[in-house]
């Protein structure tokens, strides 16, 4: 509250420096300099407000999904993959493939991507939902223009025994052979892992790596995170709302259109925050969109 009422306190006093460089514009460059040092402290001061949530400074589990449409919707999916990617080198965040699936042709099916780094959920929960991405195939022989859907889920990284707690006896485990692309095997022994959570139904399979211990390891991250995912559902319904306007995995929740055919553009539809620089957007750069996401949640239930 006292750094909030130092923001009050320091409005009025640039407005009582304007009314003096009415008189004197001499003045005017300092004004202006105290304007831009107010706003930029009150910038920060609204994203801390947004980063309310119990798990917001958590690192992040971020997975996509291809849609129906098959390799356009595999391609679009390892084109958001790459765009996560970039965003998290720009803030000099780490990432590491928990596990993916190749698509039969290009692209991927399916890949779950742990994001290290101070505030990850809170930044990436903006990204929660479906993307719809229209342009002109590079796999039609006609270019015919094509719409493709991706759905991406952030969960919070769990802490194990203190997030959730898991009994041996709760888990069926079974291994089985790697494979690529086509369902050729790629490894001749058993190193893919598949968990079942019994008493959820959650399935979790993990086959990146070709140690069968390192995608226990990963597949057990998975399955917390989405343990935890799971929990923090519940308590949302029983408040009678979801937690930062997060959207369930629906197909029919789609929260951005990339546009790049017959115009270029990007459009977040819960915002209205768009821009036109749509290689920009597919190069990393999206703080725009988080931060007026993040905006848009300050003074809401949504937010504690």
């Amino acid at each position: 509250m006292d750094n909030w009422r130092g923001l009050e306190k320091e409005s009025s006093e640039i407005g009582e420096y304007l009314e003096m460089a009415e008189e004197e514009p001499s003045l005017l460059g300092e004004v202006e300099a105290k304007i831009a040092a107010l706003t930029e402290r009150l910038d920060k001061m609204e994203l801390e407000v947004a980063f309310a949530g119990e798990y917001d400074t958590r690192n992040a589990i971020l997975s996509i999904h291809a849609g129906a449409g098959g390799t356009e919707s595999q391609d679009w999916a390892e084109m958001l993959l790459r765009m996560y990617l970039r965003w998290a080198e720009r803030r000099g965040y780490k990432t590491e493939i928990l596990d993916s699936t190749p698509g039969e042709e290009a692209g991927i099916k399916s890949v779950a991507v742990e994001i290290d780094g101070e505030n990850a959920f809170g930044y990436l929960k903006s990204e929660h939902g479906v993307h719809r991405l229209v342009r002109l195939s590079p796999f039609d022989s006609d270019h015919a223009r094509h719409t493709s859907f991706v759905l991406v889920e952030v969960m919070p990284e769990a802490e194990p025994n203190v997030d959730v707690t898991i009994k041996p006896e709760e888990l069926k485990i079974d291994v089985y052979r790697s494979s690529g692309a086509g369902g050729q095997n790629v490894q001749k022994t058993s190193t893919a892992v598949r968990i079942t959570h019994l008493p959820s139904g959650i399935v979790v399979t993990c086959q990146t790596e070709r140690s069968q211990l390192q995608n226990k390891e990963y597949a057990m991250k998975i399955l917390q995170s989405r343990l935890l995912d799971k929990e923090m559902a519940r308590v949302a319904e029983e408040k009678a709302k979801i937690k930062g306007k997060r959207i369930e995995a629906g197909w029919g929740n789609q929260i951005r259109s990339y546009v790049l055919h017959p115009y270029k553009m990007v459009k977040d539809h819960r915002t209205d925050y768009q821009t036109g620089d749509t290689e920009a957007v597919l190069d990393g750069e999206l703080d725009g969109f988080i931060t007026a996401y993040l905006r848009s949640l300050v003074g809401k239930d949504e937010v504690a």
